[in-house]
């Protein structure tokens, strides 16, 4: 029997700071890679060329999984590992996803979890541990509905769970964590401006102490975000609020467009 090979799908666009590392994890596991790019104007895409990747041009969508789907159909070869650009693939588990595709009794994909680095370690608890995501897929048997920046692949067949980890280095420094919550609160911003609660007092206490209360004891007390120290503290309190800065923004815009009618 042929052995099975494995095409591995990323979208980019800017990540020339965390393309490299996560390609080099794949140099021992990949028999492909492709690469759909937003119109990178850093060296991404000559970054990714020194590592043999197929690149595909084209634009920056604002819903990214467009582009994932578009790296996911241009695979070739009968698995896919779906991939973040920061994100790295361990010898624990390139081993395990060797192992485990050229099994004959395989399913048809795969939940992987992965470890979130934040202030200098990985997060354990808290509910940032195992974040398990559906990654691993037999080509043409899963695909991203394109509806949300959080959904899953929609999976056609029978899931299993890898016991190794993707290490996820989406947040090297806490300015780059910052910045990527002003991305993620304005999308959720969107979300609450789809179900337009207003701008009552009730509504504002809700988003302001009711939501961050109850996130920031499910995350450190429930979770036990408290056993990953200061960083989980800090993640805790961080996360709860989340909520309460897309209100803010949502109130910012109904409240302008408000005056501007006055």
């Amino acid at each position: 029997m042929t052995p099975s090979k494995l095409s591995v799908a990323i979208a980019t666009f800017n990540e020339e700071a965390n393309i490299e590392r996560c390609l080099g994890s794949l140099e021992n596991l990949a028999n492909e890679i492709v690469i759909a790019d937003g119109h990178s104007s850093d060296k991404t895409v000559e970054i990714a060329k020194k590592y043999k990747a197929k690149v595909i041009e084209t634009t920056n969508k604002p819903m990214f999984h467009i582009n994932k789907n578009l790296a996911i159909d241009n695979c070739k070869n009968d698995w896919i590992l779906l991939l973040d650009a920061d994100e790295i693939v361990s010898e624990d588990l390139a081993n395990e996803i060797k192992s485990v595709i050229s099994h004959p009794q395989v399913k048809n994909a795969y939940w992987i979890n992965r470890s979130n680095w934040f202030l200098g370690g990985y997060l354990k608890k808290g509910g940032a541990y195992p974040d398990s995501v559906i990654r691993l897929f037999r080509n043409g048997k899963a695909r991203l509905p394109e509806l949300s920046v959080h959904e899953q692949l929609k999976v056609d067949g029978e899931l299993g769970h890898l016991t190794s980890d993707i290490l996820h280095l989406a947040d090297p420094n806490f300015t780059r964590y910052l910045q990527r919550s002003n991305r993620y609160t304005s999308q959720t911003a969107t979300e609450i401006e789809k179900k337009d609660p207003g701008t009552s007092v009730f509504t504002f206490l809700n988003y302001a102490f009711v939501i961050p209360i109850f996130l920031f004891v499910k995350i450190y007390i429930r979770h036990r975000g408290y056993r990953d120290g200061f960083r989980g503290f800090v993640w805790a309190l961080f996360s709860s609020f989340h909520h309460f800065y897309a209100y803010i923004k949502y109130w910012e815009k109904k409240t302008k467009v408000a005056e501007k009618y006055q």
